[in-house]
């Protein structure tokens, strides 16, 4: 991973080439529907372009047939593939905990293969898919993978992992209160203001289920900290978003007397 690191280190760089490769934007909206009988079976092609093209077709298409093979694919030796699978899997987890009529893998088997292949994938493209499947996954398993994510890993992996944790849906009590401690730090110290700016958005998110507690009170206390005095202007209007939201009086007072001041739009 430290190598990785020195060549993928430039976020704008880095984010130029995963916008390049992510499967999800690989599909024009404007194409005809995708025949999911007709890519199933690419899906088992000897041709690997034609395994590409129906792993990204699945990106988009949700059928539990697909997530054998896919999961398959996933495991396998192209690192294209693997993105282009983590993303198809991402987008058929809650469908595939659907009955489907058939024995397939259930959305607990996706959570574990990808919680499985972020700690030892080498490429940071495809960890990124990864992180974007697992906030998709609504599993409790998911939070400490994505916490170590948020802590460790490369700039564009850290950005999704901030907004994932945002994204788990109706994240309990208890795992909201394990991840507001790592995302208040990263919101504060993070070297990058995408990554601050998605923390923001993440602590608002879990605030809103929260009671009012010591613990939505210290995650306030840290949005407002952002908005005074984050350096980077969208940082500011995040954390500024994620207290309107709230609606919590304290932090409404706060935005009116830096607005009078001009020290707020």
């Amino acid at each position: 991973m430290d190598d990785e690191i020195t060549l993928l280190d430039s976020v704008d760089e880095l984010n130029r080439s995963l916008e390049d490769i992510d499967p999800l934007s690989q599909v024009p909206e404007e194409e005809p529907a995708l025949d999911p009988d007709e890519m199933l079976a690419l899906l088992h092609s000897d041709d690997a372009q034609e395994r590409m093209t129906a792993t990204r077709a699945f990106c988009e298409i949700e059928d539990a047939r697909a997530v054998a093979p896919l999961l398959t694919l996933f495991r396998g030796d192209c690192p294209m593939t693997r993105v282009s699978a983590a993303y198809a899997l991402g987008r058929n987890i809650a469908f595939s905990a659907k009955p489907s009529g058939a024995e397939q893998p259930a959305a607990e088997d996706i959570v574990a293969a990808l919680i499985e292949q972020l700690q030892q994938d080498w490429n940071g493209y495809v960890r990124k898919g990864i992180v974007w499947a697992l906030g998709r996954s609504g599993d409790r398993r998911a939070l400490l993978p994505l916490l170590n994510a948020l802590k460790t890993d490369i700039a564009a992996v850290r950005l999704w992992a901030a907004s994932a944790l945002g994204q788990l849906p109706e994240m309990d009590f208890e795992s909201a209160v394990k991840a507001m401690p790592p995302l208040i730090a990263a919101m504060r110290q993070d070297s990058m203001a995408v990554v601050r700016s998605n923390c923001a958005w993440s602590v608002g998110e879990l605030c809103v289920n929260l009671p009012s507690n010591i613990v939505y009170a210290t995650a306030v206390d840290a949005l407002i900290e952002t908005l005074v005095e984050d350096e980077d202007m969208s940082v500011r209007e995040d954390a500024k978003s994620a207290l309107l939201k709230l609606g919590d009086p304290r932090s409404l007072q706060m935005i009116e007397a830096l607005q009078e001041e001009g020290l707020l739009w």
